[in-house]
């Protein structure tokens, strides 16, 4: 949803987290992956303007920041 959210496709985001566009894929898929690729993967997506919800009743989700 995230990347959805800023009409980025597979490739831009790899791009901009500097990971494959088949760790994309993994993690979309939900296979495991380290935590310092999740933790480029968010920061890539933050920088962005993504904006990471906690679980409030209706599960986690995102939106854009203002």
């Amino acid at each position: 949803m995230a990347r959805a959210a800023i009409a980025w496709g597979v490739r831009d985001l790899a791009r901009e987290a500097n990971v494959s566009p088949d760790t994309i894929a993994r993690l979309e898929r939900g296979d495991p992956l380290k935590e310092n690729t999740i933790a480029a993967i968010r920061k890539a997506l933050e920088a962005a303007g993504v904006e990471f919800i906690p679980q409030n009743g209706g599960g986690p989700g995102v939106r854009l920041k203002d």
